[in-house]
Order: C-alpha cells, then sequence, then structure tokens
C-alpha cells in the first residue's frame, strides 16, 4: 500500500475526530459558527465530521468505504473554503480547510483508482 496514502488517510481521521468533536462541544466552535451566520449547521456539521472519521476508520476493514467517507469530507471542506471566503480578509482563515480539502481529495482519487473498480 502506498505510505502517502496511508499517513494523510490517518491523519485526516484523527484531525476530523478531534475536529468534529470540538464542533459539537465547545463554546469557541459555537461563536464561529455564529460568526458565519451558521450556527444553525454546526451540529449537523459535528456530525457529518464525525461520521466521515468513523467511516475512515471503518475503512480499514471495509476498503470501499474510503471513497464515501473521504469523498464526503472533501465535499465539507469544499464548503469550509467557500464560506471562510465569503467571509472577506484574512484569506489565511481558509488555508486548514484548504488543506483538508487537498488531504481528502487525494485519499478519494488514490481510494477511487487503487478500489473503485
Amino acid at each position: 500500500m502506498n505510505l502517502t496514502y496511508e499517513v494523510l488517510r490517518a491523519l485526516s481521521m484523527l484531525l476530523f475526530f478531534y475536529y468534529g468533536i470540538s464542533v459539537l462541544v465547545s463554546g469557541a466552535m459555537v461563536r464561529e459558527f455564529e460568526k458565519f451566520g451558521l450556527l444553525r449547521f454546526r451540529r449537523l456539521t459535528g456530525v457529518l465530521e464525525v461520521l466521515g472519521a468513523a467511516g475512515l476508520l471503518v475503512s480499514y476493514w471495509i476498503t470501499p468505504l474510503v471513497i464515501v467517507a473521504s469523498g464526503g469530507l472533501a465535499l465539507l471542506m469544499v464548503l469550509g473554503v467557500a464560506v471562510r471566503l465569503r467571509t472577506g480578509p484574512p484569506v489565511t482563515d481558509a488555508i486548514p480547510a484548504l488543506v483538508m480539502l487537498v488531504i481528502n481529495l487525494y485519499v478519494f482519487v488514490f481510494a477511487i483508482t487503487h478500489f473503485g473498480g
């Protein structure tokens, strides 16, 4: 198996477990979602991030699940980048979401080309 793929899949899984739980329980995350005018989507976002991370974990046993999990997380990050760019400066606020988008796109494309048929 490709070492880069395995490292990025594990990194994404760990970061999304952490970040998803943080979105669900952190007061700072409540304020961040309020700032973007998206408070009503906070719980959904946190749950989707935790489910995506869980999908990456389960994909160690059910390999095709990595396609759904990484694709879903990449889509969430497309939305995250768009929200941060929409709110204006500083554009650097979008960098973490952009990095996670690239990581999950890599995992998704690798999985499609190797496990998707």
